[in-house]
C-alpha cells in the first residue's frame, strides 16, 4: 500500500471513531473516575473505568475537543478493555513512545490507536492524542 492510500486511511480511521466515538457515555455503578484537561487547546476528558481484579472490565469516555483527542479516547478505551490494568499500562507507553516518534516493537496490539502515528510529526497536537492515555493511566495508578 502506498503512503497516500495508508495516510488516507489513517484519516479515515480517526474521522470515523471521531463522528461515531465507541464507549462514549457513563458507567453505572462503581468505576474509577478521572477528568483531565488540555489547557493550550480546550480538549477535557472525563475517562471511567470499571476495574476488577486486576482486569479492566469496561470504559467509558465524555468530554469534547478536537478530532485527535476525542478519536484517541475512543480508540484507547476500545483497545483497554478486556486487558489486564499491567497491559493497558504498557499499551499506554508504547502509544507515548508512538507519538514521539520512536520506533515501537511489541506484542501489544493498540488496534485503530495506530491510525495516529502520523500525529508524531505535529508537535502541538501530541498532547491530544496523548490525554485519554494519560488519564487512564492516572486513574489506574490511583485505585
Amino acid at each position: 500500500m502506498s503512503f497516500n492510500n495508508l495516510e488516507t486511511l489513517y484519516r479515515q480511521v480517526i474521522m470515523d471513531h471521531y463522528k461515531n466515538p465507541r464507549n462514549r457515555g457513563e458507567l453505572e455503578g462503581d468505576a474509577l473516575t478521572v477528568d483531565m484537561n488540555n489547557p493550550t487547546c480546550g480538549d477535557r476528558i472525563q475517562l471511567q473505568l470499571q476495574v476488577e481484579d486486576g482486569v479492566v472490565k469496561d470504559a467509558k469516555f465524555q468530554g469534547e475537543g478536537c478530532s485527535i483527542s476525542m478519536s484517541s479516547a475512543s480508540m484507547m478505551t476500545q483497545a483497554i478493555k478486556g486487558k489486564p490494568v499491567s497491559d493497558a499500562l504498557q499499551m499506554s507507553k508504547i502509544f507515548s513512545e508512538m507519538m514521539l516518534g520512536e520506533e515501537v516493537d511489541s506484542e501489544l496490539e493498540l488496534g485503530d490507536a495506530e491510525a495516529l502515528s502520523g500525529v508524531s510529526q505535529f508537535p502541538a497536537r501530541i498532547k491530544c492524542a496523548t490525554l485519554a492515555w494519560k488519564a487512564m493511566e492516572k486513574g489506574v495508578n490511583e485505585k
